[in-house]
């Protein structure tokens, strides 16, 4: 990850009191995700949107990003 991203990461879990870390197998699903979405949909805007909605799907149900993804 980039020096910027380490350091939102860090500020998200000190604001949220919870572990926020990425394995590169998630972190290529995500960008593998937000290419798909981006060029499937032709909506650049709905990338980060399903990224976000992934996430929040992956907090509630404490599954695998790869089960949700399908």
């Amino acid at each position: 990850m980039s020096e910027w991203l380490d350091e939102f990461r860090a500020s998200l879990e000190s604001q949220s009191g919870t572990t926020l870390e990425l394995s590169p197998s998630e972190i290529e699903q995500l960008l593998e995700l937000a290419r798909n979405v981006a060029r499937g949909t032709g909506v650049k805007l709905n990338a980060p949107l399903a990224c976000y909605l992934l996430g929040r799907a992956q907090g509630a149900s404490g599954r695998p990003l790869a089960e949700l993804i399908g």
